[in-house]
């Protein structure tokens, strides 16, 4: 037993059924890991199973070739037949693709997908770290790539997947703050597609991708965040313009120092400014009288 659990290599392995000492077909199959599937004590299918399949082929003769129409089954490339003969697993694992033989009296068979499927994760109303309620929906792309195991290991392995990523959906985005879910979704899509695909390799299902869709916020809170943005907003517009009121007052001193240094520049300017009204085609003139003719007023 030891050795069994030592040896992750042995497990989920179909072992090859055992022959009986007439030649018979002996039917016992054994699931490492699954000690209810282990059916080597009789070694073989019975007394009543030898009776059942020498009258199944007895039939099968005489209904030739009618009876190939029951007995032959077909399944497409994109498929496996898992077979059952006796409600013992038959050996040599799932059948497939192509024509294979059952016995219509003895064998059951259930047909799997391995095509990849996709669902989307119902909306998951869940409580982040920070106490804030979000609704969260996905999506998760899985398939089958263990056709025995996913009918052997689990009663659904699709229903199963679907609710073990619903469960995973709110586990994981329970860990995270408001802010990590919406930035951080790339992340989040990882941990969730690790977490299912470690859960679901025991069910033969290999889970391939998880993108979260959608998260949904409370009216309350969109309000309140964008009341948040807003102010943000206009806290940067105000520094926007104090920086660029500062610039320009820099430039107009250094315009100042140069005009100060040479007086006919003022009245270039004076003259600049004058061409730059009457281009507008505006009918009042604009003097301006300098401080210094009021000096003598204000002594006075």
């Amino acid at each position: 037993m030891d050795d069994a659990v030592d040896r992750p290599s042995s497990r989920n392995k179909v072992q090859p059924a055992s022959q009986t000492a007439g030649g018979g077909p002996a039917f016992s199959s054994t699931i490492a890991g699954n000690p209810e599937s282990n059916y080597g004590d009789s070694g073989g299918i019975g007394c009543c199973g030898y009776i059942l399949w020498v009258l199944s082929i007895i039939l099968i003769a005489i209904t030739f070739p009618f009876s190939l129409c029951l007995c032959i089954k077909v399944v497409q490339e994109y498929e496996r037949a898992v077979i059952f003969r006796l409600g013992r697993l038959l050996s040599g694992g799932a059948k497939g693709p192509g024509l294979f033989f059952i016995i219509p009296c003895m064998d059951s068979y259930t047909k799997v997908d391995l095509r990849t499927v996709s669902f989307d994760v119902p909306p998951q109303e869940v409580l982040t770290r920070d106490s804030v309620t979000v609704a969260v929906d996905a999506v998760v792309y899985y398939r089958v790539q263990n056709a025995t195991m996913s009918i052997t290991n689990v009663e659904d392995s699709n229903r199963s997947t679907r609710l073990l990523a619903a469960t995973t959906l709110r586990n994981v985005l329970g860990t995270k703050n408001l802010s990590e879910i919406l930035s951080d979704r790339e992340n989040i899509s990882h941990v969730m597609q690790v977490a299912l695909d470690e859960a679901t390799d025991p069910w033969g299902v290999k889970v391939e991708r998880v993108e979260v869709k959608d998260v949904r916020l409370p009216v309350q809170l969109q309000r309140a965040m964008a009341a948040e943005a807003e102010a943000a907003r206009e806290a940067r517009a105000k520094v926007i313009a104090a920086e660029g009121e500062q610039k320009a007052s820099r430039a107009l001193k250094e315009a100042a120092d140069v005009m100060v240094q040479s007086p006919a520049a003022l009245q270039l300017r004076y003259l600049q400014t004058l061409n730059t009204i009457s281009a507008e085609k505006n009918s009042t003139i604009i003097f301006p009288l300098p401080i210094d003719m009021l000096q003598g007023f204000i002594k006075k």
